[in-house]
Parts: structure tokens; C-alpha cells; sequence
């Protein structure tokens, strides 16, 4: 049985959002396909090493470590190298830290990798780096793009991994612009939802940061507690529901969620999370702290409530 992810969305005002329909939950908790119409590749965010596994002829992998840990530790067998750094960019003409869809579809295309390809991206920090590359796939429009569930350590822990150079060849890929259904919304949809209080605004940094300053409220949730430090993964859905009622953050999957962090790096992973156990609509604000500082957003200073 894989998992499912939900994959109609619509556009409302400044926000975007992901709007679905019930599906089965497995014994787990996590939505499953069971009952739902699917093609034989699952379509969550996130996938675990054995379904990766099964499908290492079918997917495209990418590590986006360090180039000399690619090199030099190895990497998943097939993979193909794209270190963090080469996929943000402050400076480029889109929001927050997305590095333009040109640059993207430049990098996609040299490694081999077409609009149509599955991609799991991995990376060696529990994924809060391959979950950011995921998110960027999203926003761009390639929509079949998953993450992980564990990192290369785990994978190395249980399975073989590989030091042959890739066999890859170039190809077409259309620079796309930012997808009209992108998950990721501006300062106003921020002040839109600090002002009307029907929106959940969620802080992923650590609990300094939030203490020194966050959005009006915001609650916090460290992306790091949803990682199973054992497994390296992320935790059981019972574990993270629990962490959400103890934190007061409404589990309604219809209720509308923004993350924020600092770079948008963090609320990456977070977003993957929730995604995957269902929240249908979950937005990132790209500036995030950044933007919202240099332009005088108000803020607020104190502990929070965990």
C-alpha cells in the first residue's frame, strides 16, 4: 500500500491553498491509497527507503549534500549530485530565497531530469535540506517530487549505497515560472491572516529565536521535533498529533496554515510533514522573518507555551 498525497489546489486571493477530499488512513495513521484511484507510483511527499528501493530503475534521485560527500561517502546508488547551494539564491528575480525558474530548469536538465520524472531528494541532516529542494520542485510546477523519510545515514545503516559517477545525459527542460498553484504566499496574506485570526501561523525555529521575536500569534513548532532522532526519520503520526494538541495547534485538516522560519529552509521540512499526514491547506511564507523584518512587520517577544 503507498501513501497518498492530495493533488487538487486552488487559488484564493493571496493565498494558496490545497484543497482535497477524505481518503482511507492505514493502521499507522498515514493517508493511504486504499479505496482511491492512483497509478502505480505513490504520490506522497514522503516515501520511505524500502518503496524507494523497489523503484531505483524508476525514480530519479537527488543528493543534495555537499559535493564532496557525494563524492568521497557515497551516495544512493543512481543518484545524482545538486548540493544545496545551487537551487537558492537571494538575488534572483522570485520571492525569498528561490533561485528563478530558469536556474532551476538549468540544474534539473544538466542532471538529467525531465518535467515528467518521480524525484526523491535526499539529504544527510534529516532531511530539512532535501526537503527545501522538494518544495522548490513544487513551486515550480513539477509536482511529482517526494522526499526521503530518513536520511543518507539511515539508508547507509540498512542498505548499499554506491561511489560510481551517475550516468546521466542532459535534456530539455522549459524553464518554468513560479506555478500559479505554488504553496507559498506573500507579507500581505501574512498580515491578511494576522488580522483576521482564522489561520494558523506556525514558527519552526528554535525556541531562542521565537523568544527573541515572532509574528503575532504565531506558535511555535521546531521543525527538529517532528524527527525521530533513532530513526532519523520522522516521527509516527501519533507521536506528531499528540506534539500539535500539546502545542494547541488545531489538527482540523481543512484549516488554513501558514509556516514561516527564517530562510524558508526550515518550515521545508515541516511543510512535507503536515502535507503528508494530511493537512490539505498548508502554505509557506517564502520571506519569512527576513522579509518581514526589513520591512517593519510588526513582532512579538516572549516564551512559548511548551
Amino acid at each position: 500500500m503507498v501513501h497518498y498525497r492530495w493533488p487538487a489546489r486552488q487559488t484564493t486571493g493571496n493565498n494558496i491553498w490545497y484543497p482535497g477530499t477524505p481518503a482511507a488512513v492505514d493502521t499507522a495513521g498515514w493517508l493511504t491509497t486504499a479505496g482511491l484511484h492512483t497509478s502505480s507510483m505513490s504520490t506522497d511527499l514522503l516515501v520511505d527507503s524500502a518503496w524507494v528501493a523497489d523503484r531505483l530503475d524508476e525514480v530519479r534521485l537527488v543528493d543534495v549534500r555537499e559535493a564532496w560527500e557525494f563524492d568521497a561517502m557515497g551516495h544512493l546508488p543512481g543518484a545524482v549530485s545538486i548540493p544545496f547551494e545551487r537551487y537558492r539564491d537571494d538575488d534572483s528575480p522570485d520571492p525569498g530565497t528561490l533561485p528563478g525558474g530558469e536556474a532551476f530548469a538549468d540544474l534539473l536538465a544538466e542532471a538529467g531530469i525531465s518535467p515528467e520524472d518521480t524525484i526523491v531528494a535526499y539529504d544527510d541532516t534529516h532531511g530539512v535540506f532535501a526537503a527545501r529542494f522538494v518544495l522548490t520542485a513544487l513551486v515550480y510546477g513539477h509536482d511529482d517530487a517526494r522526499l526521503l523519510n530518513g536520511d543518507f545515514s539511515a539508508w547507509r545503516r540498512e542498505r548499499e549505497v554506491s561511489d560510481a559517477a551517475p550516468d546521466t545525459e542532459p535534456v530539455e527542460y522549459e524553464p518554468p515560472q513560479v506555478a500559479g498553484d505554488a504553496p507559498i504566499v506573500g507579507r500581505e496574506a501574512v498580515e491578511a491572516a494576522i488580522e483576521n485570526g482564522e489561520t494558523t501561523l506556525i514558527d519552526t525555529r528554535e525556541a531562542w529565536e521565537y523568544e527573541e521575536s515572532h509574528l503575532p500569534g504565531a506558535i511555535r513548532l521546531d521543525w527538529m521535533e517532528l524527527v525521530d532522532e533513532g530513526t532519523r526519520g520522522v516521527k509516527s503520526p501519533s507521536e506528531i498529533e499528540s506534539l500539535l494538541a500539546d502545542r494547541g495547534i488545531d489538527t482540523d485538516r481543512e484549516r488554513r496554515i501558514i509556516l514561516y522560519c527564517n530562510t524558508s529552509r526550515r518550515l521545508s521540512h515541516t511543510f512535507v510533514v503536515l502535507r503528508s499526514l494530511g493537512f490539505e491547506n498548508v502554505a509557506v511564507y517564502e520571506g519569512s522573518m527576513t522579509e518581514w523584518t526589513d520591512a517593519g512587520g510588526a513582532v512579538t517577544a516572549g516564551e512559548s507555551s511548551d
